[in-house]
């Protein structure tokens, strides 16, 4: 359990500190005013979920899914911030920014789940 516990953990910092160097790229890259670089986690972090829960399942590696999706993307990704961000758009009074943000966000990330599952099924079938 211990072990576990401290892969985790491992895992949780190496996804924030991921996440943290995308939150400092992208407004350099695309600029300040939309929260490009949650949405860009998020849509990210979803397409490697989408490709880890088949390839562990599918290599017998679910022992390395606490660290990789518990720790590392759960580090990473990041909808705790995604709902601040789109609450701070709707109160900033642009609401057209919020809703184009919550429906991209939602409907990218779950396609790319699905093309991570589609990718990693085709790259170990």
């Amino acid at each position: 359990m211990i072990q576990t516990l401290l892969g985790v953990a491992l895992g949780g910092a190496l996804g924030a500190s991921a996440r943290y160097l995308v939150n400092v790229a992208m407004p350099r890259l695309l600029g300040h005013g939309f929260p490009y670089a949650t949405m860009v986690v998020n849509i990210a972090g979803s397409a490697l979920m989408g490709a880890l829960v088949v390839v562990l399942a599918q290599k017998s590696g679910t022992r390395f899914a606490p660290f990789l999706m518990t720790g590392v993307l759960g580090g990473f990704t990041t909808f705790s911030a995604f709902s601040l961000d789109a609450i701070s758009l709707w109160e900033r009074g642009q609401g057209t920014a919020a809703f184009v943000y919550v429906a991209g966000s939602v409907l990218l990330s779950l396609a790319a789940l699905f093309a991570g599952m589609m990718l990693a099924r085709g790259w170990f079938a």
